[in-house]
């Protein structure tokens, strides 16, 4: 009967690989970790992202720093619509305040 061997399992930074184990993740996953990247839960409610790297010995989970923005989607609205529109009493008609529309001009 043939022996089982299992492998290792680990969780650990990107950034505490040595460099060459780095350069093979790099390599497995050379345009980007987006497409491989898991979200991971922790049993206090933290959690982190990480990507699965395998060596002959190890079977790592890779933690890979993440930014998330803090801003909400209604705040970054509120940036967006709420801005003042700067030069508007700045602008003046072509005719210099005349209502009267020329054979020129188009009412809208």
């Amino acid at each position: 009967m043939a022996k089982v061997i299992t492998k290792k399992r680990l969780v650990t930074s990107f950034n505490n690989l040595p460099q060459e184990l780095q350069d093979a993740v790099k390599e497995l996953y050379p345009a980007g970790f987006s497409e491989a990247m898991m979200r991971v839960d922790k049993p206090n409610g933290d959690f982190f992202y990480a990507v699965p790297f395998e060596t002959e010995e190890v079977s790592y989970l890779v933690k890979i720093d993440v930014k998330i923005d803090e801003i909400s989607d209604e705040e970054d609205d509120k940036d967006y619509f709420d801005d003042e529109i700067k030069g508007a009493d700045e602008l003046s008609d072509d005719d210099h305040g005349s209502d009267e529309l020329s054979d020129d001009d188009v009412a809208i």
